[in-house]
């Protein structure tokens, strides 16, 4: 799966609003990761966007195979290789005053880290909602993929770039509430 591309500029979209209200109907909160539930609820408050797909980030490790780990990483000298499960939010943005200024926010929040947090267009996702934006946590050499092999120190920055991106978001959301 392709994740990241360069953000491509915002189109116009008459279909937004129908799209936002499918979108909302389909969604599941039951689904999502549990950390991710209230920043989810408030993009899709805003009205000037909609989110697509959401992933907290998990780490794998031997004695931790649960795909939907939400544990911290062990302390150092447990572990050696970290299997990381790509930390991000999806979304589409309307291509009106409002949209283009949480775009234009969403790029500052990537500027946490610029080597490990990107912002910008996931092809697969453009082919099927245009206006379709991710922010993700991963090291720039994997920014490509979904998941990646990390020693435990890297993973441990990256999870630490984790809470810190989606603290962020959450700062961002209410300033915009």
């Amino acid at each position: 799966m392709e994740t990241f591309a360069p953000p491509r500029p915002l189109v116009d979209n008459p279909r937004f609003e129908e799209q936002r209200r499918a979108a909302l109907a389909g969604l599941e909160s039951a689904r999502l990761d549990a950390p991710l539930t209230g920043l989810v609820a408030a993009f899709n408050r805003l009205g000037c966007c909609f989110t697509l797909q959401s992933c907290w980030g998990h780490f794998l490790y031997p004695g931790e195979s649960d795909p939907h780990n939400l544990a911290p990483l062990p302390p150092p000298g447990k572990v050696g290789m970290v299997e990381y499960r790509i930390a991000y939010v999806a979304l589409c943005i309307d291509n009106s005053p409002r949209g283009r200024a949480l775009f234009g926010a969403l790029r500052r929040v990537a500027d946490i880290d610029p080597g490990r947090v990107q912002f910008g267009s996931a092809d697969w996702f453009w082919t099927r909602q245009v206006n379709s934006y991710a922010i993700q946590v991963m090291p720039e050499r994997f920014r490509n993929r979904d998941r990646a092999r990390l020693e435990l120190a890297e993973a441990r920055e990256v999870e630490r770039l984790r809470a810190s991106m989606f603290d962020r978001l959450e700062q961002l959301l209410a300033t915009l509430m």
